[in-house]
């Protein structure tokens, strides 16, 4: 297949005090990203249990695509702004659909 979308889970994992401030970087680029033109999914969720958790759920046309959404503008200046504000460096994997 060839032609298969592929798709994203990215987790973003704020310092406990810096939560709303990455908060409000990541909903910063979701209109943006939207836009894009071979962006079809892109969604942020926040773990209810744990909120310093953030996961973006996400489907690209293509690996192009996708390289091409993080080396935007918009992406690239947030995670400039990252700086002192996470935990941890942000786990972004890509996956196949299988099913």
């Amino acid at each position: 297949m060839t032609n298969q979308t592929i798709r994203v889970v990215a987790r973003i994992v704020a310092l406990p005090e810096k939560v709303e401030a990455v908060k409000a970087l990541l909903l910063a680029i979701i209109e943006p990203t939207r836009q894009e033109v071979d962006c079809i999914k892109y969604e942020l969720l926040q773990n209810e249990s744990d909120p310093t958790d953030f996961t973006f759920v996400e489907e690209w046309a293509s690996h192009d695509a996708l390289d091409a959404h993080l080396a935007t503008a918009h992406i690239e200046e947030a995670v400039a702004k990252f700086e002192g504000l996470l935990a941890t460096a942000p786990d972004i994997r890509r996956y196949s659909l299988l099913a």
